[in-house]
């Protein structure tokens, strides 16, 4: 088929090619037709960072679906999505809270640290206020809950590329009321963040975890010796005596993060 001028008709069958289009997409007999003005589209690339197997491989089968969308990655905890956002470098990041190794929050605020322009929305099934506070502060362009439509996590991700904010609207005026008191305070666990290294964090959510100090030295490469040395700067750190006070403190401030 022959088309002169700018407009060219392109089609997909069965693959990921994908065009940008003038809005109207037709799908017959699993073939995707669409009209293209301009050339190809740019599309969305996505890491998805959720330790669940069977929701993360559900989240990939929905975005697969969308045009707009390309999934380029999977993580299964916090650590490895730093690690594979570092690698990829996607344009937005789906991250869950309540991953091990360290959580969702954490891994948020050292990508964000790194990485200023990456764009992370936290999928969670947690509608804690502080939660929603502390990652919105540690640079999350978007909280969504896991109970909201499958359209919204799409606009979400639309949204955060585009370079805006998307919040699920259960929460979002409590949010956005409570975030604008706060802007000017330092919060508790912001405190904390700053008497901590990046090193003792990642001990300190080891330890939360419940991991023997063994398994910690082995997932972090170093010496038994030198956990017991992060362990005792920490207790000194935060004040407190022993290992059931730090556990009570971290879930408290929020490091340590449950699955409901």
């Amino acid at each position: 088929m022959r088309i002169s001028g700018c407009l060219a008709m392109r089609y997909a069958i069965n693959t990921n090619i994908q065009y940008k289009v003038s809005r109207i997409h037709y799908s017959i007999a699993n073939s995707q037709f669409s009209i293209t003005i301009g050339g190809i589209m740019d599309r969305i690339s996505v890491l998805l960072a959720e330790d669940h197997t069977i929701v993360r491989k559900g989240l990939r089968s929905l975005l697969d679906r969308e045009i707009s969308i390309e999934v380029i990655g999977e993580a299964e905890d916090g650590r490895e999505a730093v690690r594979k956002a570092e690698e990829l470098q996607p344009d937005v990041v789906v991250m869950d809270i309540g991953m091990p190794g360290f959580n969702g929050l954490e891994a948020t605020r050292r990508l964000k640290k790194r990485f200023p322009g990456m764009k992370i929305i936290i999928l969670t099934v947690h509608n804690n206020e502080e939660y929603v506070l502390q990652a919105l502060r540690d640079g999350a362009s978007g909280y969504l809950l896991k109970k909201a439509a499958p359209s919204d996590l799409i606009s979400a991700i639309q949204a955060a590329y585009r370079g805006e904010s998307f919040l699920s609207p259960s929460i979002a005026r409590t949010v956005i009321d409570e975030y604008l008191r706060q802007t000017e305070k330092v919060s508790e666990r912001d405190e904390i963040n700053e008497k901590l290294t990046d090193r003792e964090r990642e001990v300190l959510q080891l330890i939360a975890e419940g991991h023997p100090k063994r398994e910690i030295a082995e997932l972090l490469n170093i010496s038994i010796k030198t956990v017991e040395t992060h362990r005792a700067h920490i207790l000194d750190k935060l004040d407190v005596s022993s290992t059931a006070e730090l556990i009570q403190l971290t879930i408290r401030k929020g490091f340590l993060i449950k699955d409901l």
